[in-house]
């Protein structure tokens, strides 16, 4: 019974990734078409005006990504507690692919950028996978991708978040603020309580939740981590499909899929190609971004999972041939979202060097998506090794 529910819920996700995927696309796609058109000093005058404290940029990167991390941080809980990260064994392949798949594009990025220094804030940019571009490239491949590797897509594409995640706290806060900071935890303590308390409703989570994110936003914190530590204090119950998680998670995902990451995408795809010339692509910043996405994720997590099996050390998807498995690889080097954002908060400025991380995170993003279904549209018939 668990297990028929479980797959009923992965198939609900992989099929709201997957169409949010596309919808993100469209929006990227028009952000790109708006940024080089007449109407491109009407778009950036409107991100950059300003409704209350905050310009319509702010308000969308800071408060409503908010409920993008939320949402992940559900994801994480349920994956962690009764999904395909329950148990140690299950966390070994997908867990160490996330890690390897992380510092080899940021080794490479580096590497490309040490003669530029003001550019190695950007490390992290191209160590991140978007599981809504990679998911919807494998569900317009339909029967041809085993459901297990999709399973893996998954589960590393969760971790690779919980990763980034802590990346964001711990190489992106520029000062603290203790009375705020205080205030933060005294919030989390009391949906501790209400946890505790076995209260299942959800308004007083999200009320709390909201005052979390007022001091997590002063505190000098990024705000959206705020949603992910109030996604970790919502319960989940026996009865997973009526459990506080589940229900806020299933609410919340479409308007994550279908609003609020197009919106994002819209808001921060937008750059002006005009008078970029190859050699500009080519520069250190948007190369490391690109080749860090493209060679970086595909080597790293490939060799991990081929590594693995060869030292017996875990099972691998079932099903699945050498050629599905390193065209899932090459998918994983879709960096749109995460990529964007940290690419925001390393360039705060915003500028030439943030198009050029535009460009670079386009680039890699685009040569990955377009590669990775090449090599899944057509399977071989060889096998990875059996753990």
């Amino acid at each position: 019974m668990k297990s028929t529910v479980f797959f009923g819920h992965l198939r609900r996700f992989i099929h709201l990734e997957a169409a949010g995927g596309i919808v993100l696309f469209m929006s990227a796609l028009l952000a790109l078409i708006v940024a080089n058109s007449p109407a491109a000093p009407e778009y950036f005058e409107i991100l950059h005006s300003y409704l209350g404290p905050l310009s319509l940029s702010h308000w969308i990167n800071d408060a409503l990504m908010a409920i993008f991390f939320l949402l992940i941080g559900l994801e994480i809980k349920r994956e962690v507690v009764s999904g395909q990260l329950a148990s140690w064994g299950q966390r070994i392949v997908p867990g160490v692919a996330a890690i390897v798949g992380m510092v080899v594009p940021a080794l490479i990025f580096v590497a490309i950028n040490q003669s530029e220094p003001q550019n190695l804030r950007g490390w992290a940019i191209p160590a991140a996978t978007d599981i809504a571009f990679a998911l919807g490239i494998l569900a317009m491949l339909g029967s041809r991708v085993p459901m297990s590797l999709k399973i893996l897509l998954t589960a590393i594409a969760v971790i690779d978040d919980l990763l980034a995640i802590i990346v964001i706290a711990v190489f992106y806060t520029q000062s603290l603020s203790l009375l705020p900071l205080m205030g933060a935890v005294l919030g989390l303590c009391v949906l501790l309580l209400f946890n505790r308390l076995r209260i299942h409703i959800l308004w007083p989570y999200l009320l709390v939740g909201i005052l979390v994110w007022v001091c997590v936003f002063l505190s000098g914190l990024h705000a959206t981590l705020a949603g992910v530590l109030v996604a970790l204090t919502i319960p989940m119950s026996a009865d997973h499909a009526h459990s506080p998680l589940h229900r806020l998670e299933h609410r919340a995902h479409p308007w994550v899929a279908f609003a609020i990451v197009p919106l994002f995408g819209f808001a921060n795809a937008g750059v002006s190609l005009a008078g970029i010339e190859i050699g500009d692509l080519l520069s250190p910043l948007p190369l490391g971004i690109g080749l860090g996405l493209f060679l970086g994720k595909q080597i790293g997590i490939f060799a991990t999972l081929w590594l693995l099996a060869r030292l017996r050390v875990a099972s691998l998807p079932a099903g699945a041939n050498l050629r599905q498995i390193y065209g899932m690889s090459i998918l994983c080097g879709i960096g749109f979202t995460m990529s964007l954002f940290i690419g925001n908060l390393s360039f705060t400025d915003g500028g030439e060097l943030m198009n050029q991380v535009k460009i670079g995170v386009l680039g890699g993003s685009i040569l990955s998506g377009v590669t990775g279904w090449l090599m899944l549209r057509k399977p071989v018939s060889a096998s990875m090794p059996k753990g």
